[in-house]
C-alpha cells in the first residue's frame, strides 16, 4: 500500500524538531525518524533534524539494525567534528547492540566497536570548542564499560571455549 505524504509546513519546523527530540527522550525513536524525514524534506540541510535522525536511527540499533542508514547522514553534517562525533556514538550504539545479543563472539565485536568508537572520540576531541567536552564524556563512559567488563576483549584476545561432548 502507498501514500502521498502529507508535506509540512516551513513554519512547523521548530516545533516539529521539539516533538522528534520528545519522541527520543519518550524511547519512541520511529516516531522522531518521522518526524526529522518530514523537516528533511522541507529543508534537506536541517543540521537538527539530521543529527536527531542519526540519533533516532542509532536508538534502534538493538532492534533494527539500520547502520548503513546512520552512516549515510553523516556526510550531510556540515561539521567535521559532528561527522567524527556522531561517528563514534554510532560505533558506541553497535557496540552495544553487540552487546545486548549474547550470542557467540558478540564480546570481541563490542570490544572492537567500543574502541572504534574510542577512537572517534579522540579525533573529535582534537576538532571540538573550547567549551565543548561531549567528546570527552562519551570517551570516558567506553572506557568505564571496557573497565568494568573484563570479559570483553579483542577477536585476537578472545578465547572461545567449546563444550565438550
Amino acid at each position: 500500500m502507498k501514500f502521498d505524504l502529507k508535506p509540512l509546513s516551513a513554519e512547523a519546523i521548530p516545533r516539529a524538531l521539539e516533538k522528534a527530540e520528545r519522541y527520543r527522550l519518550l524511547n519512541e525513536p520511529a516516531e522522531a525518524e518521522s518526524i526529522c524525514l518530514d523537516v528533511l524534506h522541507i529543508e534537506p540541510d536541517n543540521q537538527s533534524a539530521l543529527v536527531i535522525l542519526l540519533l533516532a536511527i542509532t536508538d534502534q540499533f538493538p532492534v533494527r539494525a539500520a547502520v548503513r542508514q546512520a552512516h549515510d547522514v553523516l556526510p550531510r553534517l556540515r561539521s567535521e567534528f559532528d561527522r567524527t562525533y556522531y561517528e563514534g556514538i554510532i560505533c558506541e550504539r553497535r557496540a552495544k547492540a553487540h552487546l545486548s545479543q549474547g550470542t557467540p563472539g558478540c564480546e570481541a565485536a563490542a570490544y572492537d566497536w567500543f574502541r572504534r568508537a574510542m577512537e572517534c572520540y579522540e579525533k573529535a576531541e582534537t576538532l571540538r570548542q573550547p567549551e565543548n567536552d561531549d567528546a570527552t564524556l562519551r570517551w570516558n563512559t567506553c572506557a568505564r564499560i571496557l573497565m568494568a567488563n573484563p570479559r570483553l576483549a579483542s577477536k585476537t584476545e578472545e578465547r572461545i571455549e567449546l563444550p565438550l561432548e
